[in-house]
C-alpha cells in the first residue's frame, strides 16, 4: 500500500540517484499522481535516455514502503542486467542487494531487495504461479511502446489484477506517443490513469545519408557486401571523428554483429576497441559493452543489435552508423510457418537509434539508406501480437482464465485466425480442452520456459531419446544458432565443441532445462525408446515431437532438388549442398519463405532439421496417421484406393472394391459438384427431358420441374435405382434415365405428353421431324422444327402445342439444308416472304420444285422427277 504523503520511506535518495537526469524534473509530477491513494497507477511517457529507468523504480520503492516489493520488466536480458547493475553501483549496494534482477537462467535477487529488475516472462510465470502476485507491491512496465506480446499481456493481466486487488501500484513507461493508450487500458471506472511527460534533451544532431552500393537484403537475409559497406563506413566516420567519441552501430542480429565487428577490426587493429552487444554473449562482455569508457581506455565502437535503440544507453556515444534493418517476427499463415525476418526499421526506431547520438552533446547519426527508403518505412513498429506466432501466448491466456484473450483489456486484440490456429495446436498437444480451458498438460507445459512444443519435446524426448539429448535439443532451438546447411545433428556436434560464448550459453541453457526435465513427473516414451544407432535420428526423434506438422517427407523424384512436403501439407527444399540431402524422412525444426535455388521451386527453405527414420514419423505424429479408401466417380466409372496418410503425406495407395455406401457418396458427391453433366444423356432421353421442362414452364403443376436444381434436389427419387448400380460399378451408358424421368410422369395427366408436347410432327410431304424443344432452363426459347422448305407446301397454319399455348417455330431449309427463313406465322410467310425465297432459289436449285402457288402445290422431300 502507498503511505499517505510524508510517511514515505525515503530509503532510496532520489536526489542523488537523479543527479544530472533529465526525469529529476519530472520526479514531483509522478510522486503527485502516484499519492492519490492505495493501488495507483500512472503512466510515463519521456525519450530514451532521459532517467526513466533509474529514477522510477526507487522513486516507487519509496513511496511503497516495506509494503513489498517493486518489480520493473525489462524486454531483454541485457537491459534487466544492466539497469540493476547500473541502480546498485547509484545506491551503493551489492549484487542482489536493495537492488536485484532475475533472468532466465540467472537469478541475483534475495530477501533485502527492494528493487527486482525481470524480463516479461519471468513476470508472466510469476503471475501465472501467484496471480495475486503476493509479497509484490509496485510493477514498473518498461519500454511498454516496443509492443512486445509479452509486455503486452501484462499490461492486459495487471489491469485486472488492480481491479480486484486494490493496493498494487502498477506504471507503463513509454517512449513514444502512445501513452494515452496504455493510459486508458490501466484506467478504472473508464478513467484514464495519469500520464507524466518528460521533455526530451535536445542537443544538435547531424544526420547523414550514405546509401551503400550493394543490396541490404537478397533471398539469404542480409548481404555480406552491404555488412562490409557498413563496417567501412564506420571505420571511416569514425575515423574522421574526434578521439574522444565512441561510435555506437546498429545491425539486425547477432550474426551480423559478429560479421561488421570481425570486419571492423581487420580494418582498424588494435587501435580501436571493437565489442559486440546482443543477447548470445556473455554476461560480462555485455556489461562491458554498455559501461562506457574506464580511465586510460582508448576509443571504442560498440556494435549492436536493436537492443540498445531504448531498453540501454551506451556511455559516451556521440556517433551512431545505421544500417536501418532490424529483426521482427512473422507469421506466415499459409504455409504454417513463423520465425524472425529482416525488414527496414520502423522510422520511430530510425529516431530513436538517431538520438542516441546526441544525448550527452552534440553528435551525428550517419544512415546506411536513402531518404526513400526512410519514407517507405512504416512509421512505428509493427505490434508482436500482429505478427507471430501466439502459440506461447494461448496458453498463458489459458492458463490465466482468457481463452483467446476474451475479456482481457489488451493493447490490441489478437488476430482472430493467428489464435484460433494457435489454440488447435494446444488442443492437439492436450493443453487446452475443446472450449480453450487450460488442462494439467497445459499447465505443466506452461511451467517450462519455453515454446509450448518445445516444452512437450523436452519433457516426451527425455522419455524416448534421454533427458541430456532432448534438452541439447531444445536448447538448440530456442537459441538463435544457424544450423550449417540446415543439418541440425550438426549444429550440436558444433555446439558441443565450441569453447566460445555461443558454446557455453548453449550448454549452460541445456543443463537448466535437463534440470527442469527431471523435477518433472516421469512420462511414457511417445516414440520408441530402443532407438536407431544413428544418433541424427535421436535428434529427429525430438524435433519431430515438438513439431508434427512439420514432419517431412522427401517428394518422389525430386532427388536433385531436394525438394520435401510436411505432413501439414506445406513444401519446402533444402539448401544446396546440404547434408541431409538424400533422406526420405527428416524432422523440420525451422522453415521460412525464400526464393532462389535453395527453395527447389516451393517458395521456402528449409533452414533446421534432423533425419527421421518412417517408423519414428508415424510414432511422433500419430495424430495425424489415418486410413482412408476414396472413392471417386469420374468419368462414367467408379474407381477407389484405399490410402493411408500421415497428414498430407500419402504412405501408401492400393486400389481397391469400393462398399455400396462409399460408391453411393462417391456418386453423390460427383453429381453435387458437377451437376447432371455428370451424367452422359442419351438423346432420347434429353429430348425426353425437354419435352417435361417445356411442359412445366407453359401448364406448371403437375408436370414436374426437371431443372439441374430440381433433379438434383430430388436425385434419390428419380434416379435411385440408377444410383444403386452406379454404385455398384455399373457403366454410365447403361442408365435408362428417360426411363428414370417417366417415374416422376404425374396421372392421369401423363396419357396427354405426346398430344401436349409430341416427340414428332408429321408436316405434308408424309416425312416425321422431330421437335427440338428448348433446353431446361432456356425460357425465352420455342419449340423448333427444322425442315425443308418444300414439304411444307399446303401447311397454311404452324402447329401449336402445349394445348394450343404455343406455336411451333420453323427453320425452313433450302435443299442443301441452309436456312431460308425462321417462322412462327406460315400464312404471312406463303403470302409474303416466299415471293422473295423463290426468286433467289429457283436458279441455285432448279431440279427442285419452287412453285408460284405454294398453297397447291403437293408437298415433297424429294426434287422434280425426270421428263
Amino acid at each position: 500500500m502507498i503511505p499517505p504523503a510524508g510517511q514515505a520511506d525515503d530509503g532510496f535518495d532520489l536526489r542523488a540517484i537523479g543527479a544530472g537526469l533529465a526525469f529529476a524534473a519530472s520526479v514531483p509530477r509522478l510522486r503527485q499522481a502516484l499519492e492519490t491513494g492505495p493501488g495507483a497507477a500512472a503512466v510515463v511517457q519521456a525519450p530514451p535516455g532521459t532517467g526513466k529507468t533509474t529514477l522510477v523504480p526507487p522513486l516507487l520503492a519509496n513511496l511503497v514502503g516495506t509494503s513489498g516489493r517493486v518489480v520493473v520488466t525489462q524486454p531483454r536480458r541485457v537491459a534487466a542486467r544492466a539497469a540493476a547493475r547500473r541502480l546498485s553501483e547509484l545506491v551503493g549496494s551489492p549484487a542482489a542487494g536493495r537492488v536485484g534482477y532475475t533472468v532466465r537462467g540467472e537469478r541475483r535477487a534475495g530477501p533485502d531487495t527492494r528493487i527486482e529488475f525481470v524480463t516479461p516472462g519471468i513476470l508472466l510465470r510469476r503471475l501465472l504461479a501467484d496471480p495475486g502476485l503476493d509479497g509484490t507491491a509496485a510493477v514498473v512496465l518498461d519500454e511498454v511502446h516496443e509492443r512486445g506480446l509479452e509486455t503486452d499481456l501484462l499490461v492486459g493481466m495487471l489491469a485486472e489484477i488492480r481491479a480486484l486487488r486494490g493496493d498494487l501500484a502498477v506504471v507503463a513507461m513509454s517512449a513514444t506517443l502512445d501513452a494515452p493508450r496504455f493510459a486508458a487500458l490501466l484506467g478504472t471506472s473508464g478513467r484514464p490513469v495519469p500520464v507524466v511527460d518528460c521533455p526530451a534533451v535536445h542537443y544538435p544532431l547531424e544526420v547523414q545519408w550514405l546509401p551503400a552500393q550493394a543490396p541490404r537484403l537478397d533471398a539469404g537475409g542480409v548481404t555480406r557486401a552491404f555488412l562490409d559497406e557498413v563496417a567501412a563506413t564506420a571505420a571511416e566516420a569514425h575515423a574522421a571523428a574526434d578521439s574522444s567519441v565512441d561510435a555506437l552501430v546498429f545491425v539486425p542480429g547477432a550474426r551480423e554483429v559478429s560479421h561488421v565487428a570481425a570486419a571492423l577490426r581487420g580494418r582498424l587493429g588494435n587501435s580501436v576497441d571493437v565489442l559486440e552487444l546482443h543477447g548470445r554473449i556473455r554476461a560480462a562482455e555485455q556489461d562491458r559493452a554498455v559501461s562506457g569508457r574506464h580511465p586510460g581506455d582508448g576509443p571504442r565502437i560498440v556494435v549492436s543489435t536493436d537492443l540498445a535503440e531504448s531498453s540501454l544507453t551506451v556511455p559516451g556515444v556521440r556517433l551512431v552508423i545505421d544500417s536501418g534493418l532490424a529483426r521482427e517476427p512473422r507469421r506466415d499463415a499459409g504455409r504454417g510457418m513463423s520465425g524472425l525476418v529482416t525488414v527496414s526499421c520502423s522510422r520511430a526506431s530510425a529516431e530513436q537509434r538517431a538520438g542516441r547520438a546526441a544525448r550527452q552533446g552534440p553528435g551525428t547519426v550517419v544512415r546506411c539508406y536513402s531518404q526513400q527508403a526512410y519514407g517507405a518505412a512504416p512509421a512505428h513498429v509493427t505490434p508482436e501480437i500482429n505478427v507471430a506466432d501466439l502459440t506461447s501466448a494461448a496458453l498463458t491466456l489459458a492458463c490465466w482464465g482468457s481463452p483467446g484473450g476474451k475479456g482481457l483489456p489488451l493493447p490490441d486484440a489478437p488476430p482472430r485466425q493467428a489464435m484460433d490456429d494457435a489454440v488447435e495446436v494446444l488442443r492437439e498437444l492436450g493443453a487446452v480442452t475443446d472450449d480453450g480451458h487450460v488442462t494439467a498438460e497445459g499447465r505443466l507445459l506452461a511451467a517450462i520456459p519455453a515454446d509450448p512444443r518445445l516444452a512437450r519435446a523436452l519433457l516426451e524426448g527425455a522419455a524416448s531419446a534421454g533427458t541430456r539429448l532432448a534438452a541439447e535439443v531444445v536448447a538448440a532451438l530456442s537459441g538463435d544458432h544457424r544450423a550449417p546447411g540446415a543439418d541440425l545433428p550438426r549444429l550440436l556436434a558444433q555446439l558441443r565443441a565450441d569453447p566460445g560464448p555461443a558454446g557455453r550459453r548453449w550448454a549452460e541453457e541445456a543443463k537448466r532445462l535437463a534440470s527442469l526435465a527431471r523435477r518433472q513427473p516421469d512420462r511414457h516414451a511417445p516414440v520408441p525408446a530402443a532407438l536407431p544407432p544413428g544418433r541424427g535420428e535421436a535428434v529427429g526423434a525430438v524435433v519431430a515431437l515438438a513439431y508434427p506438422d512439420r514432419v517431412a517427407r522427401r517428394v518422389s523424384g525430386s532427388e536433385g532438388s531436394g525438394q520435401y512436403l510436411f505432413t501439414s501439407g506445406t513444401r519446402a527444399g533444402l539448401p544446396g549442398g546440404s547434408t541431409l540431402s538424400g533422406h526420405e524422412w527428416l524432422a523440420v525444426a525451422d522453415v521460412s519463405r525464400a526464393g532462389g535455388r535453395d527453395a527447389a521451386g516451393t517458395g521456402a527453405v528449409i533452414r533446421a532439421a534432423a533425419p527421421l527414420s518412417a517408423t519414428m514419423a508415424e510414432t511422433a505424429a500419430a495424430h495425424l496417421l489415418a486410413e482412408t479408401v476414396d472413392t471417386r466417380f469420374s468419368g462414367g466409372r467408379l474407381t477407389a484406393r484405399r490410402t493411408k496418410r500421415l497428414g498430407a503425406v500419402v504412405l501408401a495407395s492400393t486400389p481397391v472394391r469400393p462398399t455400396a455406401s462409399q460408391g453411393r457418396a462417391a456418386v453423390a458427391a460427383a453429381f453435387q459438384a458437377g451437376g447432371l453433366a455428370a451424367l452422359s444423356w442419351p438423346t432420347a432421353a434429353a429430348s425426353f427431358r425437354s419435352r417435361l421442362a417445356f411442359l412445366h414452364r407453359q401448364a406448371g403443376e403437375p408436370w414436374p420441374d426437371v431443372s439441374d436444381t430440381a433433379l438434383l434436389a430430388r436425385l434419390e427419387e428419380w434416379l435411385g435405382t440408377g444410383l444403386e448400380a452406379l454404385a455398384a460399378g455399373a457403366p454410365l451408358d447403361s442408365l435408362d434415365l428417360a426411363g428414370a424421368l417417366r417415374g416422376l410422369l404425374p396421372w392421369p395427366e401423363a396419357a396427354r405428353l405426346d398430344e401436349l408436347a409430341p416427340e414428332w410432327l408429321e408436316v405434308p410431304s408424309g416425312s416425321r421431324v422431330r421437335i427440338e424443344y428448348p433446353e431446361p432452363g432456356d425460357d425465352g426459347a420455342a419449340p423448333v422444327v427444322a425442315v425443308k422448305l418444300q414439304e411444307c407446301f399446303g401447311l397454311a397454319e404452324s402447329p401449336r402445342l402445349a394445348g394450343g399455348r404455343v406455336p411451333v417455330l420453323f427453320h425452313l431449309l433450302s435443299p442443301a439444308r441452309r436456312p431460308l427463313a425462321v417462322t412462327d406465322d406460315l400464312t404471312s410467310f406463303w403470302s409474303g416472304p416466299y415471293a422473295q425465297v423463290r426468286t433467289e432459289m429457283r436458279g441455285r436449285y432448279p431440279k427442285h420444285p419452287w412453285p408460284e402457288d405454294p398453297w397447291s402445290a403437293p408437298a415433297s422431300a424429294r426434287a422434280k422427277p425426270r421428263t
